[in-house]
């Protein structure tokens, strides 16, 4: 999959649009800790000021004038200024760490937030690699643009403010002629701001496929090895890694000519105040201690220009993070509660489930749509089978059905209630489901049964686990249920990691029950066992099953044969066997004598 969403270019007012976003959703509620980080920032800048300005008494009273009595004075000052210049300066460091350490982690809870409300479509088209770089490494950006970017304006435009204070109270001119280069870097800054803009935004792309790759890789690392394709996946994650590195390097350079070229002003102005001031210097006009001071003044300011300079590269590159980030958060949510939700129905029967003329089709999907007017009923207290070969749109209907994605056309009730006329969090605690795959997480099994319920009596969790045959497997791990079952639950076996699943459901308890191949992954032995829990479950439930083996449905009350999207025939397993047809030739395939 792969990210079909780009952020937008991001023009000048869009940069504004970003800044205010971010000072209104995450800085503004810290506005007094950033009031007191600013202030200590103006106090670290201003103290290069007071060292440059100590400089001219300190020559001329003491090492011209030979005063040995004005030392203890110059010691004190040049001691005072550079202890000044510490406490404040860590004092606005842990203040900006706290404030966009907290900010970033907002908006890393905030982003996950936004993108768990989104449809199942999205996830169809943006690969999970790439989320999580947005999460993890664009929301990061919150932490640059303090660090990199109001730090160091805050501190370093006080220090050029007050050093050039100093040089214009000893000599206009000489400031005249130390800065009159500057306004030539004007238009090569503005260049290199759209430069580094670009490549920082390609650098961040980069990213996010280098991640996509791994999550790819290690995802797929059995089917990786059985196959010998190391060196291939290797090569592609290099191929991704190669373009995030050369975009990094050129982003880099970049923002490194910026304050290369303040140096080269520097020299130009150092140069032409040394001619000048030293002709004054030596015709007795100044004292040496105002020249050193100016010196020390000019030299001392082109540092923090510098740095000022980077700054401007450093925004482009948070501009670009955030850029994707906002990209993130603008996306529309599709699925959303009604203004007005319906009661649901009682916890015990949710009544029969009817598709009406339902047309859906995933957004950017290259084929037919995955269904076409499909009609379906499925009776309450009745188990409805649907079969059909691979692509029939099987999957779509439980999609529909829980409002992971609402069709284009057509309509769902749920015991006579659109299915879009219900909260979302009333609908879905309708339904228990055990899909093919068995999502578990890294935390332990029992987490992975309760999924973060605590009213469940000790004795009912026992009843699930030995309802779906949890039990047999449970005494053979170190800590029983507390025992971690590691990342998607890579400790425990397939058929194990099925169980779990199975328990979770039965667990649940829900009206409606959703089985996609729930026993696919079993022994024979032990799919007999749950099978039988899991037909006891569904007595007085309405249930839909999705199955690729036909075996385990034909004591279905009812089957869907399912064909392009379509529900091409429906009937009891004799039925449609005695009018042939689409699942009697699927039979025959199965089955040797149908």
């Amino acid at each position: 999959m792969t990210d079909t969403h780009p952020p937008p270019a991001g023009q000048a007012p869009a940069r504004h649009g970003l800044i205010r976003w971010l000072w209104r959703d995450y800085l503004w509620k810290r506005w007094p800790m950033m009031l007191a980080a600013v202030v200590l920032m103006a106090v670290e800048g201003g103290m290069l000021g007071a060292l440059s300005f100590v400089v001219k008494p300190l020559f001329d009273d003491v090492f011209v004038a030979r005063n040995a009595a004005a030392i203890g004075w110059g010691a004190l000052a040049i001691g005072g200024i550079f202890a000044l210049r510490a406490l404040s300066g860590l004092g606005q460091q842990v203040l900006v760490a706290v404030i966009s350490e907290r900010a970033a982690g907002e908006m890393q809870k905030d982003t996950l937030a936004h993108l768990m409300r989104l449809d199942h479509a999205f996830y169809r088209t943006h690969a999970p690699g790439t989320l999580i770089e947005r999460v993890r490494g664009d929301t990061g950006a919150v932490v640059q643009f303090f660090g990199g970017v109001v730090a160091p304006f805050g501190r370093d435009l006080v220090s050029v403010i007050a050093l050039l204070g100093v040089a214009l109270s000893i000599d206009w001119v000489w400031t005249l002629i130390a800065i009159l280069g500057a306004p030539l870097m004007i238009g090569p800054v503005l260049v290199m701001q759209r430069l580094v803009r670009r490549t920082s935004r390609a650098a961040r792309d980069a990213a996010a496929r280098a991640a996509t790759r791994l999550d790819e890789i290690f995802h797929g690392i059995v089917t990786v090895q059985l196959n010998g394709t190391e060196a291939r996946e290797g090569s592609r994650y290099g191929r991704a890694v190669d373009d995030y590195v050369g975009a990094m390097v050129r982003a880099t350079a970049g923002g490194a000519a910026i304050p290369s070229m303040m140096d080269v002003i520097a020299a130009i102005g150092l140069i032409g105040v040394l001619f000048y001031g030293g002709a004054e210097i030596i015709g007795g006009e100044k004292t040496l201690g105002a020249f050193l001071s100016f010196f020390t003044a000019i030299a001392l300011v082109f540092e923090p220009l510098r740095r000022l300079g980077g700054v401007s590269a450093q925004l482009q590159i948070v501009l670009a993070s955030l850029e994707r980030v906002r990209a993130l958060m603008d996306e529309p949510v599709r699925v959303t509660d009604p203004a007005r939700p319906a009661a649901p129905p009682a916890v015990d029967r949710a009544g029969p489930i009817r598709f009406e003329g339902v047309t859906f089709a995933y957004a950017g999907g290259a084929n037919a749509p995955a269904l076409r007017g499909f009609d379906m009923l499925a009776e309450a207290d009745r188990t409805t089978a649907l079969v059909g070969p691979s692509g029939a749109g099987k999957t779509t209907v439980f999609t529909l059905l829980t409002r992971l994605a609402d069709p284009q056309a057509g309509r769902i009730t749920l015991g006579g209630t659109d299915v879009r006329d219900l909260a979302l969090k009333d609908l879905r605690a309708l339904f228990s489901v055990v899909s093919q795959e068995a999502a578990l997480f890294d935390e332990t099994l029992r987490d992975n049964i309760l999924m973060g319920r605590s009213d469940v009596p000790e004795a009912q969790l026992r009843a699930a686990i030995e309802a779906a045959a949890v039990d047999e497997f449970l005494p053979r791990l170190p800590r029983g249920l507390d025992t971690p079952v590691g990342p998607r639950g890579s400790a425990l076996s397939g058929g194990q990691r099925q169980r779990v699943a199975i328990a979770r459901a039965i667990l649940r308890d829900a009206p409606v029950l959703l089985l996609d191949e729930a026993t696919s992954a079993l022994d024979a032995g032990t799919e007999a066992a749950v099978q039988a829990a899991l037909d006891r479950l569904s007595r007085g439930r309405t249930t839909l099953v999705i199955a690729h083996r036909l075996a385990t449905v034909q004591g279905a009350d009812r089957i869907v044969v399912m064909d392009r999207g379509r529900a091409a025939d429906q009937g009891t397993h004799a039925e449609l066997l005695a009018r042939g047809g689409l699942y009697a030739d699927l039979c025959r395939l199965q089955f040797a004598d149908p």
